[in-house]
């Protein structure tokens, strides 16, 4: 591993659970294995399709329907757009990772940004994951005989700290975690699969006036549809490991990379509009930013996947934690951290992280901050920036249009959406049992009103 991080190293990313990504260190190998454009493409789309999808259905009620369908397919435009323009700027630069493309563009301090933004964007992930783990893991549990809406293993404070002390604790203390990587992925999938069954078949199957339809549910869009563009941003996000895909790729041209990212962001698309939708006409203005949220706590198939969500986010925690400690500790020490550090370090941010998600309950609004703050910067506004001072020629040439308003966009999106989320936060009720669910019966199915 390397000690820092500097542009030798290699850096890639896999998969999280909210939004996910996860920084992993390596030397730079003499030679990377090469894969087919099939290939490339399912890497990519499963970099993208993280449980970050889990947040799409409460995007579009934050814009309304049609109109956060045609943010989403903007979302992902720009998504493919500046995927292409990183590796571009990467030819342009001679560089081989984000990393070392900012820090070749625009010196140390453009590193530090990038660094400070790498950290921020899995340290409130890891936020996001205790609020979860909170509302979900409580729901898993009254399914137990015995464990009623009063019982302690219905309290989510006592279960973040249980699951704390029992597992994210323990795992994050390890310097290497490698066995979990491999676990991880295969339940990430399990959950989504079932959560995006679980909306399908609610939606199609559903009896009418159950749940009752808002009043504005189909409105065309709705005045806070800047904050959604955080929540889709965060669910597309993929750029960190773009280069290490680019490089893996048997002919790894421009020409060819841009095919390889068209189908895998326009893949990713229809199968995240599918889910967005999907959830979103079920439940309406009623959809939660976590959409397990909706279900009723009897309902078998919910719970599984509740279940399965929960196992993913507590194995996904531990791989979040390495990339915010190895930033931080990179920032302060050039060296390897002794055992009392190591420990010092990591109990100092599981705290942190931990006392925030005990105070504030609201998913919808930590995944908002996270896309606003971290994924916007990352997607609209550092690959247009880096391309934009290595280009030769005039500054508004005819290339440089497209950066210069994703430059633009990104910074109203950052401005006005943080300035949104702070004035008009998300009115959440997690954790708490929906009122629809009054008359559902223990198999989840919800009778006629």
């Amino acid at each position: 591993m390397c000690a820092t991080l500097s542009p030798n190293c290699f850096l890639f990313f896999q998969p999280s659970s909210e939004e996910g990504t996860t920084l992993i260190t390596h030397e730079k190998p003499a030679g990377n294995p090469r894969s087919s454009t099939i290939s490339a493409c399912f890497n990519f789309i499963n970099s993208i399709i993280g449980s970050g999808i889990i947040g799409l259905p409460y995007a579009l009620n934050q814009a309304g329907l049609p109109f956060g369908l045609l943010l989403l397919i903007v979302v992902a435009f720009i998504t493919d757009y500046s995927i292409i323009l990183l590796i571009r700027g990467g030819n342009l630069s001679g560089t081989s990772s984000y990393q070392s493309l900012v820090q070749n563009t625009f010196g140390f301090p453009g590193f530090l940004i990038l660094s400070a933004l790498q950290f921020l964007y899995p340290f409130i992930a890891m936020i996001s994951y205790n609020i979860t783990i909170g509302d979900t893991l409580t729901k898993v549990f009254q399914r137990i005989p015995g464990v009623g809406p009063d019982h302690i293993l219905a309290e989510r404070h006592f279960v973040i700290v249980l699951s704390t002390l029992a597992f994210t604790l323990p795992l994050s203390l390890y310097r290497k975690i490698k066995k979990l990587g491999r676990v991880r992925p295969i339940i990430l999938q399990l959950s989504v699969a079932c959560g995006g069954f679980k909306a399908i078949c609610k939606t199609l199957c559903v009896l009418p006036g159950v749940p009752p339809v808002d009043e504005n549910a189909w409105t065309f869009a709705k005045w806070n549809a800047i904050q959604a563009v955080g929540v889709m941003s965060f669910a597309f996000i993929c750029h960190h490991n773009s280069f290490l895909i680019y490089g893996s790729l048997e002919q790894p041209s421009l020409a060819h990379w841009s095919r390889v990212t068209h189908v895998s962001v326009g893949s990713a698309l229809i199968i995240s509009a599918a889910f967005a939708v999907a959830g979103y006409t079920t439940f309406t203005g009623y959809t939660q930013g976590d959409i397990f949220e909706n279900y009723c706590r009897n309902d078998n198939l919910a719970t599984f996947g509740r279940f399965c969500f929960g196992l993913s986010i507590i194995t996904t925690f531990p791989l979040e934690f390495f990339v915010t400690r190895e930033l931080s500790t990179n920032a302060i020490y050039s060296r390897d951290l002794s055992k009392a550090e190591h420990v010092v370090v990591t109990l100092l941010i599981i705290v942190v992280c931990t006392s925030v998600s005990l105070v504030y309950d609201c998913l919808g609004v930590v995944l908002e901050l996270n896309g606003i703050l971290s994924a916007t910067p990352l997607i609209f506004i550092i690959p247009s920036v880096c391309f934009l001072k290595l280009s030769t020629g005039h500054l508004f040439q005819g290339e440089n249009v497209i950066p210069i308003i994703l430059v633009i966009t990104g910074l109203f999106v950052m401005i006005t959406g943080l300035t949104m989320t702070v004035l008009y936060p998300e009115d959440c009720s997690h954790g708490v049992e929906m009122f629809y669910c009054a008359n559902a019966n223990v198999s989840g199915t919800v009778p006629p009103a």
